[in-house]
């Protein structure tokens, strides 16, 4: 058997499928842009109306943190607020 071919086709499809992660990365750069774009736009528009958003109640957070549950607590964080996971655990850290 030769294993050249197959080493070959081994090489190709890693190519192709390293490609297609970058490609797919690219979008969501992208995406992620516009996204932060548009959160901007609408803080500014309520900043200038003068509208403010009630913060999430936290107390089941501040409970799981006062028994020592430290990633149940970022876990409840993220649910409440819809925050991502390293901004969840630095504001459970503030906490």
């Amino acid at each position: 058997m030769d294993y050249g071919w197959i080493l070959l086709a081994v090489v190709v499809l890693l190519l192709a499928t390293r490609l297609g992660f970058t490609a797919t990365d690219t979008r969501f750069d992208r995406l992620d842009r516009r996204l932060t774009r548009i959160e901007r736009k609408l803080d500014a528009l309520l900043d200038e109306q003068g509208v403010t958003l009630p913060e999430p109640e936290l107390d089941e957070v501040r409970a799981l943190l006062d028994e020592g549950k430290k990633i149940k607590a970022i876990k409840a964080y993220r649910e409440l607020t819809g925050a991502g996971l390293v901004e969840a655990k630095e504001a459970v850290e503030r906490l």
